[in-house]
């Protein structure tokens, strides 16, 4: 029979407790691994996943105490190897060492030269993206100037860090009072990394900027555009990465920096073909004519019905195409399922929309059967 795990029991269990107190009681011959193992236990299955993360940082602290000058070289010692340096992209690390980050955070306020020096290693483990953010608002020329050199560091883990930490709007991340400019410098010389890794975040982070400051964004990218000091590829990667949130609102300026013209003479036509049900699918086509060789970008909205009566437009990405002959014909099969925890789906009117190159052009209504 198989069993379904969550993410937070994949990732904390009674599994990995033990390998995390395995490595602190080689490190520290006075760590007691089976009262460590017992108290995390204790409590870990009636939480969730952050605050497993806190728990644990807790036990820490409980089985090794002392402000951080005390446990920094416990800390240390018990790491194993670095993530493998050959990597380029898909290495995140082991979730049971983000606890350190946490822990660090809490004996570490006073004391933020060590807690970096910390952050350098347990990083090269572990992101510790969301740890740095406290020392950040706390200590932000320090940690900047840091910084600089991390930006520079042979570890691609390392130089992630600069850029992930210092997001404007990092997932699960406390707010930094950094200003939008402030990390750029920064970036500048992070957008021509060699590891993708390192790439997504930096476009993760312009991404970021785009919610405040679009022009910001498409400034800094026509300026590395200029400076030519990363792959044409994958600057251009980067830039539709970084543009997402653009391209779904429409944006003028980044579908042209994205080579659309959001001007272009087209005309569109949409079809619902067939029924739309809860459970099944809409499927729709789509019919493009203007210039030959006139690139689209081509997305869709679906109009929701929420309760109360409210609408809620959900964008999609179709397709990127040319016209080559001057038409294109696209057909789309987008699944309604019933079950979703997240949205659930609500019978009734609804409306399609199609988007080219930032701009509405057809729209159709169609009816959500249940």
């Amino acid at each position: 029979m198989t069993q379904n795990f969550s993410l937070k029991d994949q990732l904390f269990n009674a599994d990995t407790t033990g390998y995390l107190a395995g490595l602190f009681a080689a490190a520290d011959p006075a760590f007691d691994a089976a009262t460590f193992e017992a108290r995390v236990m204790s409590r870990l299955t009636e939480l969730e996943l952050k605050e497993r993360m806190v728990w644990i940082a807790e036990c820490l602290a409980e089985a090794i105490p002392g402000d951080l000058p005390d446990v920094a070289k416990v800390i240390l010692k018990a790491l194993p190897p670095p993530l493998d340096p050959n990597k380029t992209d898909d290495d995140f690390g082991d979730f049971i060492f983000g606890p350190i980050g946490d822990w660090v955070v809490a004996v570490g306020s006073d004391h933020p030269e060590l807690a970096l020096d910390v952050f350098e290693e347990v990083t090269q483990r572990f992101s510790m993206e969301l740890a740095i953010r406290p020392f950040l608002n706390n200590h932000p020329d320090l940690v900047l100037r840091r910084m600089q050199e991390w930006a520079q560091h042979n570890s691609y883990h390392v130089r992630r860090l600069v850029s992930e930490g210092t997001r404007p709007r990092l997932p699960w991340g406390q707010a930094v009072g950094l200003g939008l400019s402030d990390p750029l410098p920064l970036l500048d010389r992070l957008h021509s990394d060699n590891a993708r890794y390192v790439t997504r975040s930096v476009a993760n982070h312009l991404n970021d900027i785009t919610k405040k400051d679009p022009d910001l964004a498409l400034d800094r990218l026509q300026e590395w555009r200029e400076a030519a000091r990363q792959d044409d590829d994958e600057l251009q990667w980067m830039t539709s990465h970084a543009l997402r949130g653009l391209v779904k609102s429409g944006h003028p300026r980044a579908m042209k920096m994205l080579g659309f013209d959001p001007d272009a003479d087209i005309s569109a036509k949409v079809q619902v073909d067939g029924e739309a049900r809860i459970g099944g699918a809409l499927e729709f086509t789509v019919e493009l004519s203007g210039d030959k060789g006139q690139g689209v970008l081509v997305d869709y909205i679906i109009h929701f019905q929420r309760p109360g009566g409210k609408i809620s437009p959900k964008v999609h990405k179709l397709k990127q195409a040319t016209l080559t002959d001057g038409n294109v014909t696209l057909r789309k099969v987008h699944k309604l399922k019933g079950n979703a925890s997240t949205f659930t789906l609500i019978p009734g009117a609804h409306r399609l929309e199609v988007q080219v190159n930032g701009r509405i052009l057809t729209a159709v209504d169609f009816e959500l059967l249940d």
